[in-house]
Order: structure tokens, then C-alpha cells, then sequence
């Protein structure tokens, strides 16, 4: 149940339906994640970032392999759009690579800044009832925020264009994640 409880406007989503859309989207959102890594991965391959763009990619495997599972326990249907963030996410990764690895950089922060915002605002509508799907949420979040530092760490912000390169990344993750959840 979400926190809300029954106080749901007509068109709010039952609890259910939340907790659907929550993995609906989170799966599609580490799918993403995982080909925007494969990208960087074949531009920067050889290079001493490579082993950072590995070490982030496992860990998205990790939360992709986990929200498959629960998309198969629960019974949800994944986002339409898989086939879309298939090629959109590669092409994102393989595209900030190649501005070098800055670029790919400041992809990381914008990605996993959009990605913190989305996972804080899941758990605090998620009810006591989904303890184990919050701690889940909550331990991705923190990797996230992980890849973020990593990211800064590595002069995201010295990339060229940064500000309007990490706005319109930012950006457009919030469009695909509102995508995601109904679609």
C-alpha cells in the first residue's frame, strides 16, 4: 500500500498498480543503464576508464537481474519501450564517449542524478508493506549515487558543453522513466 493509503484521487493508481509501475519502470531503467555502460564501454575499451565503465556496468547488472526477478514473481508486465532503450541507451553511452571520456562522465552524473531523484520519490511512497522492494530501491539508490561520485570524481564537469549536455540528459531520463511507467 502506498502512503497515501485510501486517500487516492480518481485516476491515482491502486496500490498494486504502484508497486507495478515501480518495477515496470525500475526494470526499464537499469536496462538502460546497462546499454548506456555497453556504449561508453566499446568507444573508451582499452583505456584506464575502462575498468571504472565495467565496475558500473556489473553493478547495473546486478539491479537488472534483480527487478527481471521481480518482474517474473510478481507477475508484471515489463515496459514496451525495451526495444527502444535497447538501441536509445547504447547510442547515448557509445554518443558521450565519444565526446571522450568526460563525456561519458557527465552522462554518469546526469543519468544517476535523474535515477536518485526517481528511487527517493519511490520509496517515499511506497507503504511499510513493501520493506523488502524500499531496502532493494534504497541499496541501488546508494550505488547509483556511487556512480554519480565516480563520475565527478572523473571531471564530468570538464566536458564539453557540460551544462547543456547534463540538462538534456537529465532530461530526457525523466521523460523515459514517465514513459516506462505507463507504456
Amino acid at each position: 500500500m502506498t502512503r497515501t493509503g485510501d486517500r487516492r484521487l480518481p485516476g491515482d493508481p491502486t496500490p498494486r498498480e504502484f508497486v507495478e509501475r515501480t518495477i515496470r519502470v525500475d526494470h526499464a531503467g537499469e536496462y538502460g543503464a546497462k546499454r548506456i555502460y555497453q556504449g561508453q564501454i566499446a568507444v573508451l575499451k582499452g583505456t584506464r576508464h575502462e575498468p571504472l565503465l565495467r565496475h558500473m556496468q556489473e553493478q547495473e547488472q546486478v539491479h537488472l537481474d534483480t527487478f527481471s526477478r521481480l518482474i517474473a514473481e510478481r507477475r508484471v508486465r515489463p515496459t514496451a519501450m525495451l526495444p527502444i532503450w535497447h538501441v536509445a541507451g547504447f547510442a547515448l553511452g557509445a554518443a558521450t564517449a565519444l565526446l571522450g571520456y568526460r563525456g561519458a562522465m557527465a552522462c554518469t552524473v546526469a543519468v544517476e542524478e535523474a535515477i536518485d531523484e526517481h528511487y527517493r520519490a519511490q520509496n517515499e511512497a511506497l507503504g511499510d508493506d513493501e520493506a523488502p522492494l524500499k531496502e532493494t530501491i534504497e541499496r541501488f539508490r546508494q550505488e547509483e549515487l556511487e556512480h554519480r561520485d565516480i563520475g565527478l570524481e572523473n571531471e564530468a564537469e570538464l566536458a564539453p558543453a557540460y551544462r547543456p549536455l547534463y540538462a538534456a540528459i537529465k532530461l530526457g531520463c525523466k521523460l523515459a522513466i514517465r514513459i516506462s511507467e505507463k507504456v
